[in-house]
């Protein structure tokens, strides 16, 4: 693709929660053509008014190039590239309202982190599926929180694609100042790292919460990888994609900051709250909750051992305390690394 092609992009960040919000920010300050979109027309007329988002990302001005919608037909039509920036579980009911009004022309680009509920599927698979004319998708992904790239704080991702060619023209639009943008081919390591991580970032709220220290934080980041790790080379992915940015940076991340919402779902639970309670508290979606159903699901298709998912799970759908997940993952039968 032409410089010129490139310049003459029209993208529109799909949902206005903190993500949408913070990458909608950052292509626009890359001086390019975004239309922000949330299907409440309140939210969207406070953003139009203050140029905040005032509910997810407080007090962080907004670029003053940057517009807003709550016409999801207008929006998508006069636009040549979507960025989708809403939950997983979402997705496919998301594509199916408005495939109608999408070609396949249009460059789909998705910034969402989850495995789709009931088929584990990751999320390009369900474009696939459900735009199977559509021959421009990238995933973005990494070690992001979203106030961070709101604020434009040092910040580098992944975007993955079919192709270089794809993946170089997502991240001309989005590679820009303070963020920096790495390609890959590999979309189903890269999202797999990017769904996975939630569920470990659960795990490490929870032995945190507990107050097991930093030793055993270390052991399940590590172990946590080596599980992600096995799954994604069961499925197909390749390794060196569990190293980079949308593996192990996302990974330590997602554990070690209570900025992540996962973390902070962890630690409730180690506190005694149920998961509605947690949730309650967050105030926000907490995607490893559903992922971690999708997680356990697929490590039964695939015969992949995988521990901290194992036990997470059973915290979050047998109710199973989580001091004794902790008790019965130490108490495993010493093994080689």
């Amino acid at each position: 693709m032409s410089d010129k092609d490139i310049l003459k992009r029209k993208i529109a960040v799909l949902g206005g929660g903190s993500w949408g919000t913070a990458l909608a920010t950052q292509v626009a300050r890359a001086n390019h053509d975004v239309v922000l979109w949330d299907m409440n027309p309140e939210h969207v007329k406070s953003m139009q008014q203050t140029h905040l988002n005032q509910q997810y990302l407080p007090d962080i001005p907004l670029p003053e190039s940057l517009k807003f919608s709550d016409q999801l037909e207008k929006t998508i039509q006069e636009s040549n590239t979507l960025l989708i920036a809403i939950p997983s579980h979402a997705v496919r009911g998301f594509l199916q309202n408005t495939k109608q009004w999408i070609n396949k022309e249009h460059h789909i680009v998705w910034a969402t982190k989850g495995l789709e509920e009931g088929s584990a599927k990751p999320v390009h698979q369900v474009v696939a599926e459900e735009l199977p004319d559509c021959e421009y998708t990238a995933v973005i992904s990494g070690p992001t929180f979203a106030t961070e790239v709101a604020r434009n704080l040092p910040t580098a991702v992944t975007v993955a694609a079919s192709s270089h060619d794809i993946a170089d023209e997502v991240a001309s639009f989005l590679h820009y100042g303070n963020f920096r943008v790495y390609t890959s081919e590999d979309m189903l390591g890269v999202e797999l790292g990017g769904s996975l991580k939630n569920v470990l970032a659960i795990a490490a709220g929870i032995a945190d919460g507990l107050g097991f220290g930093s030793n055993t934080r270390a052991a399940l980041i590590t172990r946590g990888l080596h599980e992600i790790m096995l799954l994604g080379l069961a499925m197909g992915a390749q390794a060196e994609t569990f190293m980079g940015l949308a593996g192990m940076g996302d990974l330590v991340l997602t554990c070690t900051d209570n900025q992540s919402r996962n973390r902070r779902m962890g630690l409730a639970l180690a506190e005694g709250l149920n998961i509605e309670q947690a949730r309650e508290r967050i105030g926000q979606a907490v995607e490893g909750v559903k992922t971690a159903k999708e997680a356990w699901l697929l490590t039964q298709k695939y015969k992949v051992e995988m521990p901290i998912i194992e036990q997470t799970y059973k915290v979050l759908y047998e109710n199973k305390a989580p001091i004794d997940a902790v008790h019965d993952l130490l108490g495993r039968e010493a093994k080689s690394e």
